[in-house]
């Protein structure tokens, strides 16, 4: 028999205690110590071990790729679920995760489904169910919380997807830890990791998030699965995103488009018309930006409101963009264009509840920005793509061909780019009249 014992680790810095401690005295950080089961065993000569194999003799054909009903999810993901690979989906709560998976799970036609719920009722699964719409797949139903029940009704049942929902309600009853801890939560999806590469099973996991926003539980977490997606989005619209942050099988940061409705989520086939606004009349502090989310080009609308401050310290205020790289544009057009920023309250924001982290939007930015001081509109069917050095330059992007053409298809006539990508643009649109610029003060003279 091995034997056994359980010890506590910091989970920084890896210190050992017999016993659990408030501050590790290692690092010095404090709540960090979770318990672990320990198995002290003689070594022994596997007679199983796996041979090595020349790389150049092995096919990549034997990986099975199960395409889903969803298109949005399957181009997350890179084609569909790989057979055997661990997915983790992670968001904040009402977000639709669980909605999500469970349609999913009813529209995969003639492959059976188990679905575990450690949160919710038989019952309440079943009253969504029914919201979601008919049924198509042989989905098969488990309440259950102990992580070796869960996988012995999956060997039993042999379906052909997993789905856990949620893997911070799962506890494996060789750890007296309560379930959502950070060795509870290490230890069950180790156990349905092993699963998934002996079976050949894809697993769903649905994780919960800290209040920063990240996914709770030891990032090792994180490393021990193939893909992590993340379900974000604002609260007061119904539009939700689905962004890939890992993925061993396809591109990371791919991004799917969903709508929250009350027949479950709904795929945006045309993400671009949902995000832009229309208008009778031009408004000045409205731009549209053309950035790159993995794959796929999007439209974004770009306002900003540029007002002299009244109290106190100017604000600046932004919403769906990283904020310091706000006050590095305003700083340039400061110093570069002369325009007094300094005395104004600056507002910025992504329009949609979009999240923007493609520097291709900075362009965009100014000319919004820019517009709002001078309280002048940009012209309509007008639309931008370029970042901006801190030097005032138009630094060029990258695929300015399928950017443009995914704006010509919108209707939009007129494009500032940088000047820069005069060689990169191979395949302009004959609709489209390109503006190339080199410097920010070059687009002001250009654009107003």
């Amino acid at each position: 028999m091995a034997a056994t014992k359980t010890l506590f680790f910091c989970q920084n810095c890896g210190a050992q205690s017999v016993r659990w401690l408030g501050r590790c005295p290692s690092c010095g950080e404090w709540n960090t110590y979770a318990e672990e089961i320990v198995q002290k065993t003689k070594s022994r000569r596997s007679t199983s071990a796996a041979a090595a194999e020349r790389l150049d003799e092995l096919s990549p054909a034997g990986m099975v790729v199960l395409p889903t009903p969803d298109n949005e999810f399957n181009r997350v993901l890179g084609g569909g679920l790989v057979q055997g690979s661990v997915v983790l989906l992670g968001g904040e709560p009402g977000f639709g995760k669980s909605t999500l998976l469970l349609q999913l799970a009813l529209r995969l036609q003639n492959q059976r489904v188990l679905y575990v719920s450690g949160e919710e009722s038989l019952q309440q699964i079943k009253l969504r169910a029914d919201r979601l719409g008919p049924m198509q797949s042989d989905c098969w139903l488990l309440a259950e919380t102990n992580v070796d029940e869960v996988l012995a009704q999956a060997r039993q049942l042999q379906p052909q997807l997993l789905i856990i929902d949620s893997i911070q309600t799962l506890q494996s009853p060789s750890l007296e830890s309560p379930a959502g801890s950070v060795g509870q939560v290490r230890d069950t999806a180790a156990a349905l990791v092993r699963y998934a590469k002996e079976t050949g099973t894809p697993v769903l996991l649905i994780g919960h998030i800290t209040k920063d926003g990240v996914l709770a539980g030891p990032k090792v977490l994180e490393h021990m699965v193939d893909v992590v997606l993340q379900l974000e989005g604002d609260r007061h619209y119904a539009y939700r995103i689905l962004r890939s942050l890992k993925n061993r099988f396809g591109s990371a940061m791919e991004l799917g488009i969903y709508e929250l409705t009350d027949a479950g989520m709904v795929a945006v086939q045309n993400p671009s018309q949902v995000l832009l606004t229309e208008r009778h009349q031009p408004v000045s502090g409205i731009a549209t930006a053309v950035i790159l989310e993995g794959a796929r080009p999007l439209l974004i609308e770009t306002q900003a409101l540029v007002t002299p401050y009244v109290y106190g310290t100017p604000q600046r205020s932004s919403t769906g963009y990283d904020p310091r790289r706000l006050n590095m544009l305003l700083a340039v057009l400061e110093k570069r264009c002369g325009l007094r920023f300094g005395i104004h309250d600056v507002f910025f924001n992504i329009a949609g509840g979009l999240r923007v982290e493609d520097p291709a939007v900075d362009l965009a930015a100014v000319a919004s920005l820019i517009s709002s001081y001078h309280d002048t509109p940009v012209a309509s069917a007008t639309c931008f793509c370029g970042e901006i050095g801190l030097s005032g330059e138009v630094r060029p992007v990258s695929r300015t061909d399928q950017r443009m053409a995914e704006a010509a298809r919108l209707g939009f006539h007129h494009a500032y780019l940088s000047a820069y990508n005069r060689k990169s643009l191979t395949r302009p649109a004959a609709e489209m009249k390109i503006h190339f610029v080199a410097t920010v003060s070059e687009l002001i003279n250009k654009l107003f």
